[in-house]
């Protein structure tokens, strides 16, 4: 395979779209190996809101958007070598300029209609006073893992303006940066996932501390969890206020919990998120993604959430009869399909495609890209998608 050249001219590019004097954009003088070909868009770009908005809302389209979990990231050749200059996660992702230029790596090369920012779910945990890092090799680590009263008591409502206005900036310039070609998308993390983290400690297997917490002490679960929320709630705000004009909400392990319990220790939190995010925000659509969910689709559309991120674990017309042509989907092909011959991954896109119907649909992927994945296959998917024609 032909590798992606070398990294853009990053100063040169954030010069550009600041606004500010700048020679010419990297985007138009560096020269790809791999690109995905958009001339079948052309008559639509930047002549209405991006495609992504009008499928959610249910307009006639005539393709469906696509976009990819973990789009922004390791799977690019690009990125891993501007990794090597940049060691730490937490630098790349919290560096104006760097998560700029990583959000904007895959729209150079595959012009997906969606571009999300390049951050992790973890990171307004310092403006909680919640320490953590993320370590090469080993992932979160919290410093201090929450385990009673007196450490929910010492988390502090987040004021992001304040403790990550990064985070703002990078999505006020994406948003120069890809007009209304694309949407740009902002992410948080679901509070039943961020108390996961921060009472284990960092991953775990089967979260085993958190849910002994629910079950034995639910008045600090609960703490816990309403001090979360309230923070995600003014976190989706910003990002929208920001640039943002789609949030996902990332529920990864929710699923974890009983259909039961998922309704007691879950359910409310996220339908609260819904329900104030669009008390000021009723036109920013929110999606709801929890990995392994394929039990709890029902219930996840309970929220209110406007698309319902779909996973591998049910097929795409399963979850269209059991969520109705009303509700917004998105997905949901397995990520390891992207390893597989170019015929299979263009079959693949149809079949899912076709039973997701022509209304309120978003193509992605049921989890994230994985890492070394075939840059050329990624950039099959895009290219089968934004060929399609309903």
């Amino acid at each position: 395979m032909a590798a992606l050249s070398a990294a853009p001219a990053l100063a040169a590019r954030l010069s550009a779209v600041r606004g500010k004097t700048a020679r010419k954009s990297s985007r138009d003088v560096v020269r790809r190996a791999i690109q995905v070909d958009t001339s079948a868009d052309a008559a639509q770009a930047g002549s209405a809101d991006p495609l992504m908005l009008r499928a959610i809302r249910g307009e006639d389209v005539e393709r469906p958007p696509i976009w990819m979990m973990r789009q922004a990231g390791r799977y690019m050749k690009i990125y891993q070598d501007l990794c090597k200059k940049h060691p730490t996660f937490r630098e790349r992702s919290e560096t104006v300029d760097l998560a700029v230029e990583i959000s904007l790596q895959p729209w150079d090369a595959f012009k997906p209609d969606g571009v999300i920012l390049f951050s992790d779910i973890l990171t307004p945990l310092s403006g909680m006073n919640i320490p953590f890092d993320i370590v090469k090799g080993t992932g979160p680590i919290i410093m201090n893992p929450v385990r009673s009263m007196e450490d929910v008591k010492a988390i502090t409502p987040l004021e992001p303006e304040e403790s990550m206005p990064f985070v703002g900036e990078s999505l006020g310039l994406l948003r120069k940066a890809v007009g209304n070609d694309a949407a740009v998308l902002g992410f948080v993390g679901a509070p039943f996932t961020l108390a996961s983290y921060i009472v284990e400690g960092g991953t775990s297997s089967h979260y085993k501390v958190i849910k002994k917490m629910a079950f034995d002490e639910p008045e600090i679960y609960h703490a816990l969890l309403e001090s979360i929320t309230d923070s995600v709630i003014t976190y989706v705000k910003y990002q929208a206020d920001s640039g943002a004009q789609v949030v996902q909400i990332f529920d990864s392990w929710a699923s974890e919990f009983s259909p039961a319990d998922f309704d007691k220790y879950c359910l409310p939190y996220l339908t609260r998120i819904v329900r104030e995010v669009k008390q000021t925000h009723p036109d920013l659509p929110l999606i709801l993604y929890s990995s392994g969910s394929g039990g709890f689709l029902e219930r996840l559309a309970s929220t209110g959430a406007d698309v319902i991120s779909l996973d591998g674990t049910v097929d795409m017309a399963d979850a269209r009869a059991r969520l109705g042509a009303d509700q917004a989907v998105q997905g949901n092909m397995d990520p390891v399909h992207l390893f597989a011959k170019k015929e299979f991954i263009v079959d693949k896109v149809h079949d899912t495609i076709k039973k997701a119907g022509n209304k309120k649909h978003v193509m992605n992927l049921g989890h994230g890209v994985m890492q070394g994945t075939p840059e050329e296959n990624v950039a099959t998917f895009f290219q089968t998608v934004r060929d399609y024609r309903y």
